[in-house]
């Protein structure tokens, strides 16, 4: 393979793709809103700040080098000798060092007019109608197009969307987080004024926990629910391990909580982050380590209670879609 510098791979690399379009390919550039395009040969593929994301091929870059190498099948060797070939036509500023940091753009996947298929595959876990109704009216879940995932939307304090997880519907158990996604604002139902917060791993397992206290004649909104998109192995000092970053976000918002519950899994992940944050936060407020029952995680658990057999499938996250 011919030697290209590493200077002149990361000249490459600090072009954005909406400016190479806007130079190099105009006709293929297409406006959807003011900040927003797509191109006219893959309408799927979108476009925002330079992150793109093609959503008909759960293919996401942040620069046009991704975009030649992973759309239009480019070599990487023959994708950095187009880009530095046309460098002189496009602004020489794209080719500065980028800022350390940058606000995200989150995009969010296609509204679908129906949302039949989350509605049904929510309900297939357990999950509650008159929960799935509540955030399905709030915006907080929808069904995406064109796949038909279910979308799980967390906002900040000016309701303004902020992150989204996407989750297949069907049998290939596909997750992830949409690009762009600000872990700060990852879901949550929380609007009670309660002293008492709840954390939970992913967004089903709140909607789980939700749907328990509905069983038990409790008001599932009467505390402030929050999902962490994820747990991390806490390192072998647990004081030392860091808190996530939708804890501290939080936190920081609602300065009356006293209390926290955490709902993590029953597996070393769980069981390693709720020590992690017993250490973290256990000096500042009363900690309580509530896992479930029985059964690995909430939804498992809730799905027992009611008696719902659920077929395994190994869920994996595809990187592509995670901005972190």
């Amino acid at each position: 393979m011919p030697y290209i510098a590493p200077e002149v791979i990361e000249q490459a690399r600090q072009i954005d793709l909406l400016t190479y379009l806007q130079a190099c390919e105009p006709n293929e550039l297409v406006r959807i809103s003011p900040n927003n395009y797509t191109t006219r040969t893959h309408d799927s593929l979108k476009i925002s700040n330079g992150k793109w994301m093609w959503w008909s091929h759960r293919i996401g870059g942040y620069n046009a080098l991704d975009y030649l190498v992973k759309v239009k099948g480019i070599s990487f060797v023959e994708a950095v000798e187009t880009l530095m070939g046309r460098a002189a036509v496009m602004p020489s500023m794209v080719c500065t060092a980028p800022q350390k940091e940058q606000p995200k753009v989150l995009l969010l996947p296609e509204k679908s007019p129906s949302t039949d298929k989350v509605t049904e595959y929510l309900f297939g876990r357990g999950i509650d109608y008159g929960v799935i109704e509540y955030c399905i009216s709030q915006g907080l879940v929808y069904e995406s197009l064109p796949y038909h995932n279910a979308v799980f939307v967390g906002y900040d304090q000016e309701n303004k969307p902020r992150y989204a997880a996407f989750r297949a519907t069907n049998s290939t158990r596909i997750m992830g987080d949409c690009s762009g996604s600000d872990k700060r604002y990852s879901f949550r139902i929380a609007d009670s004024r309660s002293e008492e917060l709840h954390l939970f791993e992913c967004a089903i397992d709140l909607l789980s926990y939700a749907t328990l206290e509905v069983l038990a004649g409790r008001n599932w909104r009467a505390n402030d629910l929050v999902s962490l998109s994820g747990v991390y192995l806490s390192r072998k000092r647990p004081e030392d391990s860091k808190t996530p970053v939708a804890v501290s976000q939080f936190l920081s918002e609602t300065p009356h909580i006293r209390k926290i519950s955490l709902h993590f899994d029953n597996d070393a992940a769980g069981r390693s982050a709720s020590l992690a944050l017993k250490a973290k936060l256990g000096d500042k407020y009363e900690i309580a380590d509530c896992p479930p029952q029985y059964g690995k995680d909430y939804n498992d658990f809730l799905c027992r209670k009611l008696s719902i057999s659920r077929e395994k499938h190994s869920e994996r996250r595809n990187e592509l879609f995670s901005v972190k």
